[in-house]
């Protein structure tokens, strides 16, 4: 992902006959770039598709597509936002929240992604919850602006996971009233109405993990805080 520049033209001349010459006044600059921190789990990572691991994505072979990031077509609609990805595949909230002031180095913005692992390892949701109350709090600490992002319907995950899903996404809903984060909902953007608790069939790939499309309108809810 390219870097945005800043432009320091001279306009030497603009507009008719009868308009004056200006010279010294610089053109319009081009938004600078802000660095997001994106981090997370498989999620984040882009699983099963892409990973900003290079030992993963070479596992991955040829199949690998960077478009299986929410990041990826972020970065599209706003390419002022550079995406550090930081996702790790099978994380639970206590693993992630161990990477965030490394990964959180020289961001401005930190998206928070996480909690679908602890629900799949039996971890109390209530904990998952503190632990991303926890990883708020951090980022604002260091000085960062914050979003959270919802967990995303589970296929795979049983008769038994789809509470505890919605438990946790009310939970992450009243952290971010109380800290006064965004959220962004990510859970109905891929929900299957003719099926709750589960992601519609072309929006998954595996039952797991989003597919492409389905990363594709993660990102149309995320806005850089």
């Amino acid at each position: 992902m390219g870097t945005a520049c800043l432009f320091l033209s001279v306009l030497s001349g603009c507009g008719g006959d009868d308009e004056p010459v200006l010279k010294g006044d610089p053109a319009p600059k081009a938004e600078a770039s802000i660095v997001v921190a994106a981090l997370g789990d498989s999620i984040t990572a882009g699983s099963p598709l892409w990973d900003p691991d290079e030992g993963v994505l070479g596992q991955i072979g040829p199949a690998a597509d960077p478009a299986s990031q929410y990041e990826y077509w972020v970065h599209r609609r706003m390419p002022r936002a550079q995406f550090r990805n930081c996702g790790v595949f099978g994380e639970r909230t206590d693993e992630i929240a161990n990477r965030l002031d490394r990964c959180a180095d020289g961001a401005e913005v930190l998206i928070v992604q996480g909690g679908i692992n602890d629900i799949a390892q039996m971890r109390a949701v209530g904990t998952a919850a503190q632990n991303l109350r926890a990883m708020v709090n951090r980022g604002e600490e260091l000085g960062l602006r914050v979003a959270l992002v919802e967990v995303l319907p589970w296929n795979n995950g049983g008769a038994e996971a789809a509470p505890k899903i919605r438990r946790l996404n009310r939970l992450i809903a009243n952290i971010g009233t109380e800290e006064r984060v965004p959220v962004f909902p990510w859970y109905g953007q891929l929900e299957d109405p003719r099926s709750p608790g589960q992601m519609r069939p072309d929006l998954t790939i595996d039952g797991n993990h989003p597919s492409v499309a389905g990363y594709r309108r993660l990102a149309d809810v995320v806005d850089v805080p």
